[in-house]
């Protein structure tokens, strides 16, 4: 029997369970997908909000402002990409101005360092904004990092730490018994002292499964323009417009690998599976960075996707012990700013929620640290030729655009999480994310892994389970 089953392995399950393998716990994470960060985590903006923004008192507030100052130590120990740019929102009329006055008031009931800037002082930080911008609400604690690295990394470290993980194992039932539970999925079923249900648009679905759902997730779909990288910065911060109450707004935003997003959209779904892109919201979303920004260069988009946020009827994270069912701690509605709340989120339902129902012993143990990844594009000269010495397959480019190697494919083929698909690859070595979008390279890496695995290249899966992307191989 386990003591935890973690239901999902987004940004928020995967903390959770690298928190959870601090203790002398066993923890398993279910996850439905073929591969982890592969749902929301996946497809968001990447930002670590400063946490001005959210409603005082609210548990978005206290979890974003507790959140941020964690991020710097939490990246160095798993070796994830972020940066510190700071936010920009910007006022396009004079009428906007006042509500900056009103943010920075909510800034300030927040606990979060912000400064209203004049217009001749936005224009020197962000030449592309459009001339009628007034002023603009700076937050220099926010930032940008690598969510998929995030996820991965940090489940890296949880496997690396005693914990498991199953892939594909979509949770169809749950029932109680006297002192567990029985988790039941396609394939198998798990007994465990207490589930943390962290599955994002369907965590109500999971609840339901077992207890009684109080509150209704709502997927919200937000799409994307990913434009390539340039020669001069789109934007060197964190842009947004002056938020809704539905949406931060259509926002610009550098990633940690050098490309721009543009978007998201925020659309209430009835579906929690669609996520495809259409044309309407594709434009709306340029209609509205356009009037934000000036030259933005849309012939050099490179890819369009959507994700789908779990928005709760609540209107705030769902953090609780489940009222009806003991043991059935429930993470859910976690929409924006979840990925800037995850580090705290993690740390409170480790230490607050699971902690109250057993008892926590510290693991000896416990290695903070993952090992490191060698980038070979950031290495030059003299350095690379020294590691191609070591390793000849660090010579060998399998993705132009991102200057990927096969020594760094194959050292994620060896590391703890199954890599069972092209796309996971790509999310974590992003090979495949540049401008020929795997065009290219997406053959190689087919080869790479059905030669690491020793099977067919037609048995290599793109993404989901049997999403083959060959369909007959004949050698020539």
């Amino acid at each position: 029997m386990h003591d935890i089953i973690v239901i999902g392995a987004g940004v928020i399950g995967g903390l959770i369970a690298r928190e959870l393998a601090k203790y002398e716990l066993d923890v398993l994470i279910l996850e439905k997908d073929n591969d982890v960060a592969n749902g929301t985590t996946a497809a968001n903006s990447a930002i670590v909000h400063s946490g001005y923004d959210p409603k005082p008192g609210s548990k978005k507030a206290y979890f974003n402002v507790k959140s941020v100052p964690m991020f710097k130590k939490l990246c160095a120990d798993l070796d994830v990409e972020f940066k510190r740019i700071g936010s920009l929102t910007v006022a396009q009329s004079v009428e906007e101005l006042v509500l900056l006055a009103d943010l920075k008031k909510r800034a300030l009931a927040n606990g979060v360092e912000v400064k209203i800037l004049t217009k001749s002082e936005v224009m020197r930080l962000e030449p592309n904004l459009q001339e009628h911008i007034e002023g603009a609400l700076f937050a220099p604690t926010a930032g940008i990092v690598n969510p998929f690295e995030l996820t991965a990394n940090a489940i890296e470290n949880a496997l690396d730490n005693g914990v498991s993980l199953e892939l594909n194992a979509k949770v169809v039932a749950i029932s109680k018994a006297e002192d567990h539970f029985i988790v039941k999925t396609v394939y198998k079923e798990y007994k465990t002292k207490l589930i943390i249900n962290a599955a994002g648009v369907y965590a109500d679905n999971i609840i339901n499964l077992v207890s009684k759902a109080d509150f209704k997730i709502t997927p919200r779909k937000g799409s994307y323009f990913v434009i390539d990288k340039l020669a001069s910065p789109l934007v060197n911060s964190v842009v947004f417009p002056v938020p809704t109450a539905h949406s931060k707004g259509i926002l610009a935003v550098p990633t940690t690998a050098g490309n721009f997003l543009i978007g998201p959209t925020s659309d209430e779904m009835m579906s929690k599976e669609d996520v495809g892109t259409d044309y309407e919201s594709l434009q709306r979303i340029k209609d509205s960075a356009n009037r934000l920004l000036k030259n933005i260069p849309f012939h050099k988009t490179i890819r369009t996707f959507s994700g789908l946020r779990a928005t709760p009827s609540t209107g705030d994270f769902v953090i609780e012990h489940d009222p009806y069912v003991k043991g059935l701690i429930n993470v859910a509605g976690i929409e924006s700013p979840g990925l800037a709340s995850a580090p705290a989120i993690a740390l409170y339902v480790t230490h607050d929620l699971v902690g109250s129902l057993i008892k926590l012993k510290p693991k000896k143990a416990f290695k903070p640290h993952i090992r490191p990844r060698i980038r070979a594009n950031k290495l030059k000269g003299k350095a690379l030729k020294e590691l191609i010495k070591t390793n000849k397959d660090y010579a060998t480019l399998v993705c132009n655009c991102e200057e990927i190697t096969k020594a760094e494919i194959i050292d994620l083929l060896n590391r703890p999480i199954p890599v069972r698909s092209v796309k996971a690859i790509k999310k974590r070595l992003r090979a495949g994310f540049g401008l020929c979008q795997g065009g290219f390279c997406t053959p190689k890496v087919i080869e790479i892994m059905a030669e690491y695995y020793g099977v067919p290249v037609s048995e290599i899966a793109y993404d989901e389970k049997e999403s083959y992307v060959v369909k007959e191989h004949e050698k020539i």
